[in-house]
């Protein structure tokens, strides 16, 4: 009985601590591998700063989405992988490599928390050497 109990609070223990590592939501990297701006608005703050390949333009969640769709019907993804992910107080980032047909893309989101939510408020894409 006693194994059993310990057995329990061991798993509430872990599942405890891998729901507070997650920093950046799932659906963030899930939205940049299927080159989806419509979940990726979902994760989206009010007002969102877009720097994509050094145009940068201050704009409104839905523009945001008009912005990524065109990127992203422009440059068709094939695959993402997070290279780095942290967080500091109330705020976290993620810089992944975006795969396309048109070669890979260096991505930095930034987040801020909201509500006891994370939402982006910036996003860097950028043409990468490789």
């Amino acid at each position: 009985m006693n194994k059993r109990v310990v057995i329990l609070w061991l798993c509430l223990f872990v599942r405890a601590v891998s729901l507070m590592a997650q920093d950046v939501p799932a659906g963030v990297v899930t939205a940049f591998k299927k080159g989806d701006s419509q979940e990726l608005n979902g994760h989206l703050s009010d007002k969102v700063e877009l720097i994509l390949e050094n145009r940068s333009i201050n704009v409104d969640r839905r523009t945001a989405e008009g912005k990524m769709a065109a990127f992203f019907s422009g440059n068709q993804v094939s695959g993402f992988t997070v290279n780095h992910q942290g967080k500091r107080n109330e705020s976290g980032f993620i810089v992944g490599t975006l795969a396309t047909v048109n070669g890979n893309f260096r991505v930095n989101c930034f987040f801020r928390k909201v509500a006891d939510k994370y939402v982006i408020h910036q996003i860097r894409i950028d043409k990468t050497n490789e």
